[in-house]
């Protein structure tokens, strides 16, 4: 997968874990890009670990997976930085 890839899959998951996960965290497009690849390297390695493909290249799938890794990572920060806002609607 190239650079471009990572990139655009990094921001639009990373986008969309800060979305769902709703509270402080890194914001901005350089935070959403940086929780979105981390998040598709946690992601990629936990759909490896049960069997199922990772991340293959810039489609829905690799998003879906990356997404899952954000939240993952979102998630794990929240807990060991303290950081626990309510979500409000």
């Amino acid at each position: 997968m190239s650079i471009l890839a990572w990139v655009v899959v990094g921001i639009i998951a990373g986008w969309l874990a800060r979305m769902v996960m709703s509270g402080d965290g890194p914001g901005g497009l350089l935070g959403d890009l940086l929780v979105g690849v981390v998040g598709a390297v946690v992601g990629g390695w936990l759909f490896g670990y049960f069997g199922h493909p990772g991340v293959t290249g810039m489609n829905i799938g690799s998003i879906g997976v990356a997404f899952v890794g954000a939240v993952v990572v979102l998630w794990l920060v929240r807990q060991f930085t303290g950081r626990r806002h309510p979500r409000t609607i």
